[in-house]
């Protein structure tokens, strides 16, 4: 039977005749029809049922070989640079013991107030007051505030600062005030400046 008969037949048929009870007696044609449907109902069925499971479960997959291949890619650089890290961390600790070594101990600090008063004088100025306050801890290092008072000129002052800076222990300065000494002259300047310097503090790195 052509394809051009079975439409023809099919029109023929009253789908009101068709007995639901009894479809063995329905037209072949019919039955061709009704079994194409039931078959793509069946995969739709199962591709929302169970393939469309198995695309998600894939993307999922698929995205945790992405991840783990830039894990890999990651340790297998600094494998290959492992070398190269081991000479940072030793530079680094080098230059982390040059530091500490450049942070007084108790005993030095004398020393350090000996060196500020020093540069002081060799830069012309005269000191009105230089004094220790209390220490300021800190986690890995302590404070040690040092109030300098002093005078002198502008020249003079920059010069103090310069040396200070220079100095082989760490220190540094806050707080500058600076004002004439007085209204006739202008020229020579009191500054009042906080000088702080460092120790290590053994303690907080115990912790």
């Amino acid at each position: 039977m052509s394809l051009a008969e079975s439409i023809e037949n099919m029109r023929k048929i009253e789908l009101s005749n068709l007995d639901l009870n009894n479809i063995g007696s329905w037209p072949a044609v019919i039955k061709g029809v009704v079994f194409v449907l039931f078959f793509v109902v069946l995969l739709a069925l199962g591709y929302n049922f169970h393939l469309k499971d198995l695309q998600a479960s894939l993307e999922r997959s698929q995205g945790e070989e992405q991840t783990l291949k830039q894990q890999f890619s990651s340790k297998a650089f600094q494998a290959a640079n492992l070398e190269a890290y081991k000479e940072q961390m030793k530079e680094m600790e080098i230059s982390f013991g040059t530091l500490l070594r450049q942070l007084p101990s108790d005993t030095e600090v004398p020393g350090l107030l000996e060196d500020i008063t020093r540069t002081g004088l060799g830069s012309g100025l005269e000191f009105e007051e230089i004094k220790l306050l209390p220490e300021v801890t800190q986690p890995f290092y302590i404070e040690l505030p040092i109030q300098v008072v002093v005078v002198g000129s502008y020249h003079d002052l920059a010069t103090f600062v310069s040396g200070v800076a220079s100095l082989p222990r760490i220190v540094t300065l806050h707080d500058f005030e600076t004002k004439p000494v007085s209204t006739e002259s202008a020229s020579v300047i009191r500054m009042s400046v906080m000088a702080k310097t460092y120790r290590y503090n053994d303690k907080g790195m115990d912790k």
